[in-house]
């Protein structure tokens, strides 16, 4: 008889915080009880669903997210990123038509040349409900900070992952204070704006969907979709509202005067002084349709990009308020 003598061979999982398991096989060189090593095979790598699936808005949100991640093995598992920005554009699909399909068609028109393949975010859901359907332990977290683009992810990712109640968590950062780089206390508007530390901080916020709010975040979803305004707010107590496409229109105009400027350095104005908490696209598409309109004065070549545009308003015309946040548009019904 050969000497290594084979006892048995027995599957031992390491939780190591790896998706893998670790296989041994028991290998004896004497056939006697107690007299055994353990030797380790050489077999394939399983890859496991992560245990947490965190859904954040823009790229921008995942640096922060991974490296807390990697600091704090509690948090660990897979980060999907949601890159359309919900809160501009039509959600009512044809009957001949996608929603993601809906969705690049509403790109191309508001920032031709975009590259709109990346917007596959429905599909990412379906995979995702998918996995929750094929394993019992995932959960998911949604990240929510109080900007509508997260807002408008959120309350649309409920009405496609819905099924899944019970593993569905939020974590909700409105009105809460957090620390900055100088140790400041500040409320994040954007997900970007956290560090790493304090992401793991944020992990304790994490609490269940109830179907209380999941049936009003469908309601409302429903809603928006039926009104199909171009623009949608945020109102009080986290409310989505439907506002009209020239609802940040009087903003743009009251940054204007008869001196003229470049359009990259109006949006920005319009982004960091007035804080409008639009795309930067959508900004600029606003201003190409005020040019058209004959709301603005261009100076330079149409046909030079958008950004280069030197803007200014015509002589006499007066100068508008800027536009305040208002709850006027149409909201979902309480």
């Amino acid at each position: 008889m050969n000497a290594r003598h084979i006892i048995s061979h027995k599957k031992i999982a390491a939780s190591v915080g790896k998706k893998f398991s670790i296989f041994f096989k028991i290998v004896s060189t004497k056939p006697v009880a107690g007299m055994c090593r353990l030797e380790r095979l050489s077999l394939p790598r399983l890859h496991l669903p992560p245990m947490i699936y965190h859904l954040v808005c823009g790229t921008e949100a995942a640096a922060p997210l991974h490296e807390a991640m990697t600091s704090e093995p509690s948090m660990a598992g897979e980060i999907i990123v949601l890159q359309d920005d919900l809160q501009t554009g039509p959600l009512q699909r044809s009957d001949s038509q996608s929603f993601i399909n809906l969705r690049q068609e509403w790109w191309q028109q508001m920032a031709p040349g975009k590259a709109t393949e990346a917007f596959q975010d429905l599909n990412r859901l379906l995979e995702l409900s998918n996995t929750l359907h094929q394993h019992t332990t995932p959960i998911v977290w949604f990240w929510l900070p109080p900007h509508p683009t997260d807002t408008c992810a959120f309350t649309w990712t409920l009405s496609v992952l819905g099924k899944h109640l019970g593993r569905l968590f939020v974590l909700n950062l409105a009105n809460l204070p957090f620390l900055d780089e100088q140790n400041k206390v500040f409320y994040p508007e954007r997900l970007s704006q956290l560090l790493p530390k304090e992401w793991i901080k944020a992990q304790r916020l994490a609490r269940k969907i109830t179907a209380a709010e999941l049936e009003t975040e469908q309601d409302n979803w429903a809603h928006l979709t039926q009104v199909n305004s171009l623009v949608r707010t945020l109102g009080s107590n986290r409310k989505l509202i439907a506002q009209e496409a020239n609802f940040y229109d009087p903003s743009l105009l009251s940054l204007l005067s008869e001196k003229s400027q470049k359009a990259s350095r109006l949006i920005q104005l319009a982004l960091s002084k007035s804080r409008l908490p639009v795309s930067e696209e959508f900004l600029a598409w606003r201003l190409r349709i005020l040019a058209e309109q004959g709301q603005l004065f261009l100076n330079g070549v149409e046909t030079r990009p958008l950004k280069e545009w030197e803007l200014s308003l015509k002589a006499g015309m007066p100068v508008p308020e800027e536009a305040e946040a208002n709850e006027s548009g149409t909201s979902a019904p309480n």
